[in-house]
């Protein structure tokens, strides 16, 4: 059975469509107007070894925070959609990740029940278009659609694109963990037997 979703989302501020496929190889095709945030987002899907394609646009001549969150929305609906009932999944993931002097941890539960915890300040400032504070809104957004419980810690780092990249690629071997297919669980691994 495919585990892939197609998610499209359209209003007044974006038009996004996203295309995944779990068991895949880190193939992705990505387009939005944020270069910076196709670049986050290619890594993401080239270290969680699944397909990816996005497809956005937005109205970028405000700023970036609505494509970026309506992405993150697409993203998570797009991971829910995908797990299906959950069977089968390891669940949880983990990834630790270096990016030269920065180094970022993320801790995932696809558990139903969205939180995220964003242990990481990053300070505001600007990379090309992209907003640095849009980071926790991506997460955000992912986290409330996808039904994920999140942690997000950044040891440390000093250079702004290090610290998100080492994020991103944390967020990816995660996401790969948490929903790989383990052959000794039944059903959903959870004590009560339901992931919601």
């Amino acid at each position: 059975m495919a585990r892939s979703a197609k998610i499209e989302r359209k209003t007044k501020e974006t038009e996004i469509c996203v295309e995944l496929n779990l068991d895949g190889s880190g193939t992705e095709n990505i387009s939005t107007p944020a270069p910076f945030f196709d670049h986050m987002l290619s890594a993401l899907t080239r270290h969680g070894f699944f397909d990816l394609t996005v497809v956005a646009k937005g109205d970028i001549e405000i700023d970036a925070h609505h494509t970026v969150e309506d992405v993150g929305i697409c993203l998570g609906e797009a991971f829910k959609k995908a797990l299906g009932d959950k069977s089968g999944i390891r669940r949880f993931g983990r990834g630790t990740m270096p990016m030269h002097e920065a180094l970022a941890s993320i801790i995932i539960d696809f558990s139903g029940r969205p939180f995220l915890v964003f242990n990481a300040e990053i300070p505001k400032a600007q990379i090309g278009n992209f907003e640095t504070e849009l980071v926790a809104e991506f997460f955000v957004a992912f986290c409330n659609h996808s039904g994920a419980n999140i942690h997000v810690n950044l040891a440390y780092g000093d250079n702004l694109h290090h610290i998100i990249e080492a994020i991103f690629k944390a967020f990816g071997r995660a996401l790969d963990e948490a929903t790989s297919i383990d052959p000794r669980i039944r059903g959903v691994l959870s004590t009560k037997g339901s992931l919601e």
